[in-house]
């Protein structure tokens, strides 16, 4: 029997265009950086004693509060807290899905005090805040489908969270195991580009050596068009981006996955946020999302 070589016949046709791509009004969370220094290391991005600009800080980050609002978003504030230097990373506070707030228990001690002032503040605004059981560090390790909720595991959330989260929000969690400590979130090696909730469905950018070899496979199964991010644009926090279905927030650095969001119907709106990367964060990071 012959085999028939296709390369050729693939590579002659049209490349058909992607679905249309369409924005999304969201609400965000944001933390001003009032108290944002760099006094210890709990990740391999932190340098303590290092300059910090904390009026450089506040420009970017108010830059990137505009800008959600110059698209038409809703940024809710949460008031910093003197002694919490990483508030500013509001993201990783709690997760929010419809009118349930799934709270964070931050793995180091020097966060703590973090998740009581968010659940306080998520209470005011009229969530059911639930108190966790097991280690989580909220939307840094837990990013929201339409349809389930990809969830981080490895060195800051733990697998016992996943099924907590999915049982108080009923919502499927697909685990997904992080292997490079430069990548401790799920946050800095996947980011959202489409949540599905819309016409067009779900899309991602990911880092994949970032994942463990079964992680991988789990995601080339769920996303087989998934767009791969270059080491180099995810070390610059690239993925730690924020989508609305259509314009997505990220660093100004990244500079190949700009170019390839454009090839893809997406329109970028980079932003820059280097002064808050001496922290480890950066876009997504300070950004909570509150999904309907």
């Amino acid at each position: 029997m012959t085999v028939l070589d296709t390369r050729a016949h693939v590579a002659a046709r049209p490349q058909e265009p992607g679905p249309a791509r369409h924005p999304r009004t969201r609400t965000y969370g944001m933390c001003p950086p009032e108290h944002f220094d760099v006094t210890y290391a709990i990740n391999p991005w932190m340098r303590p004693g290092v300059d910090v600009d904390l009026d450089r800080a506040m420009t970017q980050w108010q830059v990137l509060r505009e800008t959600y609002r110059s698209l038409g978003h809703r940024v809710e504030e949460l008031p910093a807290q003197p002694g919490q230097p990483d508030m500013v990373f509001a993201a990783n506070g709690a997760l929010v899905v419809r009118d349930r707030a799934y709270g964070a228990r931050f793995r180091h001690p020097e966060r703590h005090a973090e998740a009581a002032a968010h659940a306080t503040w998520l209470e005011t605004l009229g969530l059911d805040v639930v108190e966790p059981q097991h280690v989580n560090e909220g939307e840094g390790d837990f990013l929201t489908l339409g349809s389930m909720i990809l969830g981080g595991t490895g060195f800051r959330t733990t697998l016992d969270a996943h099924v907590e989260a999915a049982q108080l929000l009923d919502r499927p969690v697909v685990s997904l195991e992080l292997v490079d400590p430069r990548f401790y979130h799920l946050d800095v090696a996947l980011g959202v580009l489409d949540d599905g909730n819309g016409e067009a469905p779900a899309d991602i950018a990911y880092l994949p050596q970032a994942f463990s070899r079964h992680s991988q496979r789990t995601l080339a199964e769920l996303f087989p068009d998934a767009l791969r991010c270059t080491m180099d644009d995810a070390l610059a926090f690239g993925l730690n981006l924020v989508s609305d279905g259509q314009r997505v927030v990220l660093p100004t650095a990244a500079r190949d996955l700009t170019a390839a969001l454009e090839g893809r119907g997406y329109t970028p709106v980079p932003v820059d946020l280097s002064e808050l990367l001496k922290g480890g964060g950066s876009i997504k990071c300070c950004t909570m999302e509150m999904h309907a």
